[in-house]
């Protein structure tokens, strides 16, 4: 099989002649810039490194590194907004497109991310939404080159293309404009300002997402939605409140994807989802990652309880193997979530998140090379 038939046919709930393999293809499937510059300079790949994201600061992976890799898909995603300009801060900050002001915060080895500082909406009314100045959707920026890019994968390459038109986000946004602790305070004692802020952040997100789709949508095997609903122990709010606040909101949005594309939808969550994998399904989401797997639980459980509706895209574990592990650990590890996983399709294999700068390149190469090793099909078991 070609890459995208092996990923299409997994998705389909098929078995394919290999489990698939995702590096690079998105904004948790990478690897975060130091981690990325350290593993060139151990395989030999030259070459200034670029982002898929200056937020999360993920490396857009080198078409040689997504080779040695083994990577059956390949990133699409709007350009940078030519209208806008961020406005200008103090060292060491940044305002984003939404108004949301971030700092680097260095966590070791150099490494840093941009962690929330101000909520623009924090202290905002519902009358405020409406005055809010919110991202322009008409940006020609955002779509520019775009159809000849998806033109370009879907013709010359036999790849899976992943959509993402940056704009995706409802919770998360949600959270960062309001700030978190008062975001939790509105679900219970102010939902209006919830349905309408959520409201708000959908009108815009459709509106790029239209553009982003009418202009790569037929090229596309996946497009990428996600926010992060739980943390390790469970959500971050009652299935009830999810299901009576978010759910209506992400239902609209996802059958407008869903009417402009016939890509699979991908979403992405962090933490125990366990809870609402149920909604999910219901409301069209065709694969989940990152399959938090120290979160989640027993894989082969996970599997037997939902991988009839659902697929799986990720699934090894970058919290304890990839970094502390044996190139021994991370071959038993990919072994077992093949294993557990891949059973008639519905696998995507991939690190549970972007791979930090404690992972040595070693358990990296061992992984993709375990991938091939032990996913061939018929599974051995």
């Amino acid at each position: 099989m070609t890459s995208r038939e092996r990923v299409v046919a997994a998705l389909n709930h098929q078995e394919p002649d290999l489990v698939p393999i995702d590096f690079g293809s998105g904004m948790s499937t990478s690897l975060v810039v130091e981690a990325y510059d350290k593993f060139k300079s151990v395989v030999g790949i030259p070459g200034e490194i670029t982002v898929l994201s200056k937020l999360f600061r993920v490396a857009r992976l080198d078409e040689a590194a997504m080779v040695r890799l083994n990577s059956d898909c390949r990133p699409i995603q709007t350009k940078s907004p030519t209208r806008w300009t961020p406005p200008a801060t103090e060292r060491g900050t940044y305002v984003d497109i939404w108004g949301i002001k971030r700092r680097q915060v260095f966590y070791g080895e150099g490494a840093y991310y941009w962690e929330l500082v101000a909520s623009p909406l924090a202290d905002a009314t519902v009358q405020d939404l409406d005055r809010y100045r919110w991202p322009d959707p008409l940006d020609p920026g955002f779509t520019e080159g775009l159809v000849e890019e998806a033109q370009r994968l879907y013709e010359t390459t036999d790849f899976a293309i992943v959509g993402d038109s940056g704009f995706k986000s409802l919770w998360e946004l949600a959270w960062a404009l309001r700030g978190f602790e008062q975001l939790m305070i509105d679900l219970v004692l102010n939902p209006d300002f919830v349905h309408t802020l959520m409201g708000k952040l959908l009108e815009v997100n459709m509106a790029v997402t239209e553009r982003f789709l009418g202009a790569v949508g037929k090229y596309l095997h996946v497009f990428r939605t996600g926010d992060d609903l739980a943390a390790q122990e469970g959500l971050l709010m009652s299935r009830a409140t999810y299901q009576k606040v978010l759910r209506p909101h992400y239902r609209r949005f996802f059958d407008f994807i869903k009417s402009k594309t016939n890509a699979k939808l991908f979403y992405h969550s962090c933490g125990n989802v366990t809870d609402v994998l149920d909604d999910l399904i219901e409301i069209g989401v065709d694969a989940i990652n990152p399959v938090q797997v120290s979160a989640l639980g027993d894989t082969a459980t996970l599997k037997s309880r939902f991988g009839q509706k659902l697929s799986f895209w990720g699934g090894i574990d970058t919290q304890h193997v990839l970094p502390r592990g044996s190139v021994q650990d991370v071959e038993a590890e990919v072994r077992r979530r093949i294993r557990d996983l891949g059973p008639g399709g519905g696998f995507v294999l991939g690190p549970v998140h972007n791979i930090q700068p404690d992972v040595p390149a070693e358990n990296i190469l061992a992984m993709a090379d375990a991938a091939r090793k032990f996913g061939a099909y018929p599974l051995v078991a």
